[in-house]
């Protein structure tokens, strides 16, 4: 994770984008790559097996998957693939304390197609009712609320947060986007709850044998797939409306 102060960067620009190829901040990238023709970001979020929001080539999606995320530029046929890294000075009298994070985007061209898996708002709306009602009885079953300490305050955590208030989308995107966001990121929530990954470990609640955990596992499955694409589909929603005005 890195936090919001954390410097961006990003390298390999098309030619004559940026000064000899050298990494360049993300205002001045993102500046330059509208003066090439970039009119909209999208976002992909995939996972092995289902490659959420990318169009290829295979170059470009296999390090997408390794780093979980990517950014396609419509307009440019270009993405940009993260990477986290540590800056500061290097060697053994260097200290950890003067080591920062910094995330470097490597831009690569991508294909000039539709994202893999991409639902529109309303059928994203629609997808994470049914996969919940579907779910509900089987995780109910289950105790995959996962009646522990460490779930409840996990969960107590989330409804903080919740109530803090949280930053989903820039003005301008549709409301139904923010309420599909806003959704979907509570399913996420509560299914990373229900999995209760806690110090290398898992809580597992009433599933106590082995085929009742394989059970919840492939009851939280469609769930989760389904609150990823509707996060995709949610912050894709202000370049879905930008492409359909120019249309």
């Amino acid at each position: 994770m890195v936090g919001d102060d954390t410097p961006h960067r990003v390298s390999g620009l098309p030619d004559g984008a940026a000064p000899d190829d050298r990494p360049v901040g993300l205002t001045l990238a993102l500046g330059r790559l509208r003066t090439l023709g970039a009119r909209a970001l999208r976002i992909a979020l995939p996972v092995p097996g289902h490659p959420l929001g990318l169009s290829g080539p295979p170059e470009f999606n296999s390090l997408a998957l390794d780093a979980g995320e990517a950014v396609l530029v419509s307009g440019t046929a270009h993405g940009f693939v993260p990477e986290v890294r540590a800056a500061g000075p290097a060697g053994e009298r260097s200290h950890p304390a003067d080591t920062s994070l910094e995330v470097l985007w490597h831009c690569m061209p991508v294909r000039d197609a539709p994202p893999a898996d991409v639902p529109s708002l309303g059928e994203a709306e629609r997808e994470l009712a049914e996969a919940m009602r579907e779910a509900t009885d089987t995780l109910t079953r289950l105790d995959v609320a996962g009646s522990g300490p460490v779930a409840q305050a996990a969960l107590d955590a989330y409804r903080g947060r919740v109530e803090a208030g949280r930053r989903l989308l820039a003005p301008g995107y549709p409301p139904r986007a923010v309420r599909v966001l806003e959704l979907a990121q509570r399913v996420h929530a509560l299914v990373s709850i229900a999995h209760g990954e806690t110090d290398g470990g898992r809580e597992h609640g009433a599933a106590v044998s082995g085929s009742e955990i394989a059970v919840r596992a492939a009851a939280l499955r469609p769930v989760e797939r389904t609150a990823r694409r509707a996060q995709v589909a949610a912050y894709n929603a202000y370049a879905e409306v930008s492409e359909r005005g120019r249309a």
